[in-house]
This record gives structure tokens, C-alpha cells and sequence, in this order.
């Protein structure tokens, strides 16, 4: 995994001790390393920090939801989007709770997303007392869920507190932190420590003797191939100029798309990178788990060479030939550098590439209904729009045949795959990203879950555009209940509004596509309007995406024997 983009700080000198409120001293810090939007919802345990927030003007915009699962996707949105730190603010207890699948979720992303958390009168935490939206040791609920966390005492230790947090998204391996301040503590005035500037990154040694050693592994192997995920998200020069330099695919699922251009003819997903893989003897993999479901099979012949900011994760499945710790980027440099005076002479395969992709069209004809649509969508959306993905059929067939251009411009909630995460998380990238058009593709079952966020889309004037392909169920449950249970269906139909109605009622543009040439037509007019719109695609069941992505070991073996 690759670290976050640093913060661009104020423009200010560090801040001397002054008398402050625990909340203005809190968003004084946020300021100070450049975090200038928090997604929240507001309540009367952080009524003193939201009155922080009002008071720092024009320095800091508050984007409230509607729902603290919206808030929360919302920052994770917007941190995926950008690559930089963003902020939540919800009160404790429920609060929490309904964010916490957002918070997960940024975990599971290594997305640096930083949650404020309200908290009951501090002298009674821990005391079973009845508080308003009190829960059981709510600071071990956070720690389970993010990197760092920290209970804010007052204003004395807010701004090192609030510091720490944010550094610790950008060191080793990023991902979420969270503070908690109870409801008494926020307002309380008193002398603050000093306002940290950000803490200069401080990037781990590259070990050249391994990079040297990684070299000499991938120069001498005769069949290379590039594995990418999330964390190679801003290495996509170095990966695609490594591309060349080895002949190499590039195989990618979800995190790791747009690394390489998609229209070149080595940039592979799962299907095409399976049928290669029982000839690679060499794979790097680059800011990804290298997960079992893409890695099939790895046995002592192929050589494995891992980069990684997290030192524990390149030996999690199999200890590698060489793993190098550190950001992406410049150790890949080194690599290129290194490869320059070992590299063996290559024969382009470049030919060979391109009849496989034709090969692999003809395959996912199958999936001829969604790749019509995808078709449709990639052919509207900008070279730079953003597609934020859903856990839908759309969603699955996008993530094997959808084209993407450029880093950070293909959103998908990788290994939680959570249900409905896709349009709260698609109107924070909007929001962060408010030059480029962003579409979020959902299922009817999937953009319930954050639909009232339309809301938000209007009050906030925030251009995002969905598309709901509606059949009326949960399409994959019932495909499952249909294939493996006899057909007996249970809690799988749906109860739909009309969701161009629906999209009237927030004061948003809905529009009704029944094919994908009326969807083209649909997409032109939102994308030059530039105003929130909500499409409505009637579907029916579509055809089962399963063979593409469940695909067995091509080498036959068992987890036990990788070690």
C-alpha cells in the first residue's frame, strides 16, 4: 500500500499556546494541516465543536448529510478521490454506530479518513449511568475499527491529539483514526499546547541491495507479470514505464484499475490475468494483499517480489523472494533504474496482448446486456470522470470489462464490498473532486441504502449523477436462492418508488433510460447540465458474472502449503 498525499497546510506559522475551547483548538489543528471540509451530522454532544466550525468562517465548509452512514461515505469518498485526508464528525453511541460501516470499510481501503466522535459527560463514562446515546467502552468499539485513536481530555492536549491522528494516516500503512471528546470537554476554555505543523513524512530507507535483488529476479524471468492494487494508485508512471521495460501485464481487480491505461492492450483483469498466470515465473506486486482470489495458486517456482508500506504484509499468504518496504513510486524508480542493467533483451508481446483481449471480448459476450451499458458509460464519461461502482451487476461486470484511464478514477469498496456504499461514497468524491463528472452505477437494493443523500446532492449543489438499473430485487440473492437452493425464494423482491419521481421530490432531475442508447442520450444531458440527476434504468435478471470472478488455482495448492 502507497501513502497518502501529505495535507496542503495554511499558510500560516505554527500557532503559539493561546486560550481556546477544546473545539477551537481542534479545528485550529484540522486548519493547520490543511483540512478544510468535515461531512457531518450535527447533535447536541459536539454543539460546541459545530459552533467552532461556524465560527472559523470561510476557512472550513461543513457539509452535513442526512445520515451518519452518508457523512462517513462521504469522507471516504472524497479520501479516495483525492488520495488526501478528510473528515467526519458524528455525535457518540448510534452515531458512531451508523458510520461505522463507512469507517470499515476505509479500514479495509486504507483510506485515510479521520472521525470526531462526540462522547457523554467524562466523568461518567465507563459508569453505566444512562447517558444519552451512551454505549459500552465506545473508545474500544473505535480502536477495532480504524489505526489510531484517542480520547481528547480538553484544550491542552487537543491539538497533539488531534495531530497525531492525522500523522498517523500518512505513516507506514494509511488508513482511518479517530478521536472521541466528551460533551462537557468541547466547549471548556483553557491554555492550549502549541499547534502542531504537520509532521514532515519521514519515508522508511529503500533497501537497495533488495531493490538489486528484485531486479536480477525480474530481469532473468522470461514471463513477467505486474499485480496492482490500491497502493500503487500513485505509481502509475513507474508501473507503466516497468510495463514496457518487462513486457509485462498488468493485472488488476479493483483497487489497482487506471494504474495502468486501460487501453492498452497489457492492462488485464481477473479473467485474462488467470489465463496468464500458469505461465508467469515472476510476479511484482505492487501496494496490493495479493489475495488468494487473484494470486491462484503460488507455488516455490514463481517468484514473488513484493512492495508494500506495511512490512507485515508482503509474508501474510507466503513469504516472497524479495519484498521492499516503502511508498510505491520511489522505490519503483530505483527498480526501473536498477532493471536498466539487468533487464535481458524482450521480444514485444504486444501482439500477443492484443489477441487475447479480442479473445477475452469474445468470452465476455456473455455478459452481453451489462458490457452494452458499460459500452454506453464509457463512451460518455470524460477520460478523467470518475466511476464509483456498487455491488451490482453492473458493478461486477464493470470491474472485468470496464475501461479505466487514469489513477483514482475507478471507486470500488474492495475486499468489505459492502452493499450500498455507492452513493454517499460517489457524492463525497463528487464533492472533493468538483471539476471532473463522477457517475455512481447502482442496483434498486444497493441505492436505497444512502437514496436520502439525494438530499444532500441538492441542498449542497453537488452535480453527481446515478444511475439505478432496477430489476426489482436483490438480483444476485435471487440468482443464488435459484441455482443452489431449488428456487425457493425468500426476502429477495423489492418495493420500488418511481425513482424519476423520487428524484423530482429532492428538487434533483430524474430521467427514465429503458436501453442503452437512450441511457448515452440520458448521460449527455446530465453531464452538460451539471446538476444532480438520478437515471432510472428498467432491467431485467442479467446473465451470472460468477465464472469470470470465482475462477480456480491453476496451480492446485492448498493455503496450508504456501507457507
Amino acid at each position: 500500500m502507497s501513502k497518502p498525499k501529505p495535507p496542503n497546510p495554511a499558510k500560516s506559522k505554527t500557532a503559539p499556546p493561546a486560550d481556546m475551547s477544546t473545539a477551537e483548538a481542534t479545528v485550529a489543528t484540522l486548519l493547520t494541516h490543511g483540512i478544510n471540509t468535515v461531512y457531518a451530522l450535527p447533535g447536541v454532544h459536539n454543539d460546541h465543536l459545530f459552533d467552532a466550525f461556524q465560527r472559523a468562517g470561510g476557512k472550513l465548509r461543513v457539509v452535513h448529510a442526512r445520515h451518519e452512514q452518508g457523512a462517513a461515505y462521504m469522507a471516504l469518498g472524497a479520501a479516495l478521490a483525492t488520495g488526501k485526508p478528510q473528515t467526519y464528525s458524528v455525535v457518540p453511541g448510534p452515531g458512531l454506530l451508523n458510520s461505522g460501516a463507512a469507517l470499515l470499510t476505509a479500514y479495509g481501503m486504507n483510506a485515510p479518513v479521520l472521525a470526531l466522535i462526540g462522547q457523554i459527560p467524562h466523568d461518567a463514562i465507563g459508569r453505566a449511568m444512562g447517558h444519552l446515546h451512551e454505549i459500552r467502552d465506545q473508545a474500544g468499539i473505535i480502536a477495532r475499527l480504524v489505526d489510531h485513536s484517542s480520547r481528547i481530555n480538553g484544550p491542552a492536549d487537543a491539538p497533539a491529539k488531534v495531530a497525531k491522528a492525522i500523522a498517523s494516516m500518512h505513516q507506514s500503512r494509511p488508513g482511518p483514526a479517530a478521536v472521541e471528546c466528551a460533551i462537557d470537554l468541547w466547549g471548556r476554555r483553557g491554555k492550549t499546547g502549541t499547534i502542531p505543523s504537520p509532521a514532515p513524512l519521514r519515508a522508511p530507507r529503500i533497501d537497495d541491495d533488495a531493490v538489486k535483488a528484485a531486479a536480477k529476479v525480474l530481469g532473468k524471468a522470461k514471463r513477467v507479470m505486474i499485480v496492482t492494487g490500491g497502493g500503487a494508485q500513485d505509481a502509475s508512471a513507474e508501473v507503466t514505464l516497468l510495463s514496457d521495460m518487462l513486457q509485462a501485464p498488468v493485472l488488476a481487480y479493483r483497487r489497482g484499475r487506471g494504474v495502468l491505461d486501460g487501453r492498452s492492450p497489457f492492462s488485464v483483469t481477473l479473467p485474462l490475468g488467470h489465463e496468464l498466470w500458469k505461465d508467469a515465473d515472476a510476479v511484482l506486486a505492487v501496494g496490493t494483499r495479493l489475495n488468494p482470489m487473484t494470486a491462484w495458486g503460488v507455488d516455490n517456482k514463481l517468484a514473488v517480489v513484493r512492495v508494500d508500506a506495511d512490512r507485515d504484509e508482503p509474508a501474510r499468504y507466503r513469504k516472497p523472494k524479495v519484498a521492499l518496504i516503502g511508498d510505491a513510486a520511489p522505490i519503483l524508480r530505483k527498480l526501473i533504474d536498477a532493471l536498466a542493467k539487468t533487464n535481458d533483451k524482450r521480444t514485444s508481446r504486444r501482439d500477443e496482448m492484443q489477441q487475447r483481449q479480442a479473445k477475452l471480448r469474445q468470452r465476455l459476450g456473455k455478459l452481453a446486456p451489462q458490457l452494452a451499458f458499460l459500452d454506453v458509460i464509457r463512451r460518455e464519461l470524460p477520460e478523467d470522470g470518475i466511476l464509483v461502482d456498487e455491488v451490482t451487476q453492473l458493478g461486477f461486470a464493470a470491474r472485468l470489462a470496464f475501461p479505466v484511464y487514469k489513477p483514482r478514477t475507478f471507486l470500488s469498496p474492495g475486499f468489505q464490498d459492502n452493499l450500498g456504499w455507492g452513493y454517499a461514497t460517489a457524492l463525497g468524491a463528487q464533492h472533493a473532486r468538483p471539476e471532473v463528472p463522477v457517475l455512481s452505477i447502482n442496483g434498486d437494493g444497493g441505492f436505497m441504502y444512502t437514496a436520502n443523500e439525494m438530499a444532500t446532492a441538492v441542498r449542497h449543489t453537488i452535480p453527481l449523477v446515478a444511475i439505478v438499473f432496477a430489476d426489482g430485487h436483490f438480483g444476485n440473492v435471487k440468482r443464488i436462492q435459484e441455482e443452489q437452493f431449488g428456487g425457493r425464494l425468500i426476502a429477495n423482491d423489492l418495493a420500488n418508488p418511481d425513482f424519476v419521481k423520487f428524484a423530482d421530490s429532492f428538487g434533483a432531475t430524474g430521467r427514465r433510460a429503458r436501453n442503452p442508447d437512450e441511457l448515452g442520450t440520458a448521460l449527455q444531458l446530465a453531464f452538460a447540465r451539471r446538476e444532480a440527476t438520478l437515471i432510472e434504468v428498467p432491467v431485467g435478471a442479467m446473465p451470472s458474472p460468477w465464472e469470470f470472478i470465482h475462477m480456480p488455482r491453476v496451480r492446485g495448492l492448498s493455503r496450508e502449503k504456501l507457507s
